[in-house]
């Protein structure tokens, strides 16, 4: 099977519209059942203002994303992988939210029920993909960026490093989406750089690839700042498992460290910020983790922290691009 560009267009402007028809529908929706988001109150007091705003919109990326794809899914096992991690990691999210915003149990579903539901989704995606690869273990040869087509095989090794790969991808993205548009932006931008690298390696993924994109095109509209709806873990754990589904089946893990550069870092800023206040025993590395917060706290405004990971963003995806060199 082999798809054209012009299907992952199609692919994107279906979804696209979706988003634009659903989300003035079911904004309101969530604002009068009250699914509203709760604000930190350690947190930049500018969003503040922010407490109430519908959230759970991520349910509508994944409409979008499956309806726009079922065009492009019969006899195309890679692409309903890429969805099945979506929705996957989607559901676990809707039933973290279901549980902070309706149940009013502010932390949502414990750390251990958490990583037990992605270890299994992660797992079943694995399974099926080593069955499909009938023990060749292909996919476990990651392109290496600027290496021209080389690769690195982890053979036996690729299950728990596919597995660390795509429980740190999915929660880092979930830590990115903490200002408006900001997951759904940097994604559209790494979700766009998959398209092209789909359509030159002529890969079945390139539809459900150009879905993902529209898609956030479409949410970006109701979701830039002041935003009208949050995607919540609904949408941003549903975006990674997307982001790291389609690099595993593209071999392009290690291209996330260049064009997913801000979900590292936003992770890396945790994770240090974590570290160092219990070596200091309370001391603080940045104002605030993610690091997004902590430019917010400099003085810097919203948007325009959001504007600057935009363009590091589109700035890397050239990068990628040019690591790619030699490779197809």
């Amino acid at each position: 099977m082999y798809f054209t560009l012009e299907a992952a267009a199609l692919a994107a402007l279906i979804a696209f519209f979706i988003n634009i028809i659903l989300c003035p529908i079911i904004i309101p929706i969530l604002r009068k059942i009250k699914f509203g988001q709760n604000v930190r109150d350690d947190g930049p007091k500018s969003h503040l203002k922010k407490s109430g705003t519908p959230t759970m919109g991520g349910i509508v990326i994944l409409i979008s994303l499956l309806l726009a794809s079922l065009l492009f899914l019969r006899d195309n096992l890679e692409g309903q992988l890429i969805i099945f991690v979506t929705v996957g990691f989607g559901l676990i999210g809707f039933l973290d939210d279901y549980i902070k915003v309706v149940m009013k149990r502010s932390l949502g579903l414990r750390a251990l029920q958490k990583i037990i539901l992605q270890l299994l989704v992660a797992f079943i995606f694995l399974y099926i993909l080593m069955q499909n690869d009938n023990g060749n273990y292909s996919y476990a040869e990651f392109l290496i960026p600027f290496m021209g087509g080389q690769t690195i095989n982890f053979g036996i090794l690729f299950i728990p490093v596919a597995i660390l790969l795509i429980i740190g991808t999915v929660n880092s993205v979930n830590l990115t989406d903490g200002l408006d548009g900001l997951a759904a932006g940097v994604t559209v931008l790494v979700a766009t750089f998959f398209v092209f690298i789909a359509w030159t390696s002529g890969s079945d993924v390139l539809p459900i690839a150009g879905a993902a994109a529209g898609s956030l095109l479409g949410f970006l509209l109701f979701n830039t700042h002041p935003a009208k709806v949050f995607m919540g873990d609904t949408g941003s754990l549903a975006l990674g498992g997307f982001i790291i589904a389609i690099a595993i089946i593209l071999r392009m893990p290690l291209f996330l460290a260049i064009v997913g550069l801000i979900y590292v870092l936003e992770s890396v800023s945790v994770i240090l910020q974590v570290g160092y206040f219990k070596m200091t025993k309370g001391k603080r590395l940045f104002k605030m983790a993610p690091i997004h917060h902590h430019f917010e706290l400099l003085g810097v405004p919203e948007t325009k922290v959001v504007a600057v990971f935009y363009i590091v963003t589109a700035a890397l995806c050239l990068v990628g691009f040019l690591a790619t060199y030699g490779m197809f």
